[in-house]
């Protein structure tokens, strides 16, 4: 086998890789030994706060769904299903994961929580009387916002907030 200064190159390159010395086109190393690989691709949409979209294949998305139902004890009871996707803790590192992040929950397009369970209580004063739009949109870690072909992974509720009948006492918050 002949070495030409050309191999001699890539082989010096490829050591520098396998030691650690090098980041890789396709990912960086982390402490742990394993890859950290990009995920999706940045696309120029931002959504209404300024964060970028990340698209990913629809294969690979996370999905979510959203109820929104009144609270025992006021205010209203969000529950999220989701797929393809887990919650990340508090204090993960700001870094896309495949399937991974938090969701953030607007009213009216307002935003008003970040979650990072499937279960939330929306205070009754976000949601004053009328009819509401509900929505929870999908973030990476990063703050990216998972998308599919240009659209946010999201999925919205309209619910509708009216005073309390006869009888009823307000809680602390005030009527619903």
């Amino acid at each position: 086998m002949s070495w030409t200064r050309g191999s001699r190159a890539v082989l010096a390159v490829c050591v520098l890789l396998l030691t650690g010395s090098a980041g890789c086109g396709s990912g960086e190393a982390r402490e742990d030994g394993t890859r950290h690989v990009p995920v999706g691709s940045l696309l120029e949409d931002r959504e209404q706060e300024g964060r970028a979209y990340r698209e990913v294949a629809r294969q690979d998305a996370p999905g979510v769904g959203i109820e929104v139902q009144p609270g025992a004890a006021g205010g209203w009871d969000v529950r999220l299903t989701v797929r393809n996707f887990r919650f990340s803790p508090a204090g993960t590192a700001a870094r896309a994961v495949a399937g991974h992040g938090l969701a953030r929950l607007y009213v009216d397009g307002r935003p008003v929580a970040r979650l990072r369970a499937p279960e939330y209580r929306l205070a009754e004063r976000l949601v004053p009387r009328g009819t509401h739009r509900v929505t929870a949109r999908l973030h990476a870690d990063d703050g990216t916002v998972w998308a599919v072909d240009g659209t946010p992974v999201e999925s919205t509720a309209d619910i509708t907030a009216s005073e309390p009948g006869p009888g009823v006492t307000r809680g602390a918050d005030g009527g619903r």
